[in-house]
């Protein structure tokens, strides 16, 4: 079992920024994907930015240029930097994690989210 635990969400005025870190801990062999995900007020959950472990980055169109993932391979975290924040930002932040246990096998956590929310 692996858990996945998110901080630094709250709240903000638009054109500020929030650093979102979440670190995995439990049954972990290697970490592959890690992701973070934001659940929009009355929307469904969407893949906000991604990175791979060799720090490959992917951004949805609508935060490119403002927000920034990261991760610490040695410390099991990733990271992400919201700058430039809007409105329409607001929504609870998930954490994801595709980990692969010390018996090998593939799993796919989710952390308990964390909420940003985004004063105009």
């Amino acid at each position: 079992q692996v858990q996945l635990v998110e901080s630094g969400g709250g709240l903000v005025q638009a054109g500020g920024s929030l650093r979102l870190s979440c670190v995995a801990s439990g049954n972990i062999f290697s970490i592959k994907t890690m992701a973070w995900y934001s659940l929009p007020p009355g929307k469904r959950r969407d893949l906000v930015a991604q990175i791979t472990t060799g720090g490959s980055t992917t951004y949805i169109d609508s935060v490119k240029d403002r927000f920034t993932i990261s991760r610490d391979n040695a410390k099991n975290m990733v990271y992400l930097d919201m700058d430039s924040l809007k409105p329409e930002d607001t929504g609870i932040y998930y954490c994801n994690a595709h980990v692969q246990s010390r018996e090998g096998l593939l799993y796919n956590y989710w952390g308990q989210g964390t909420q940003v929310t985004v004063s105009s």
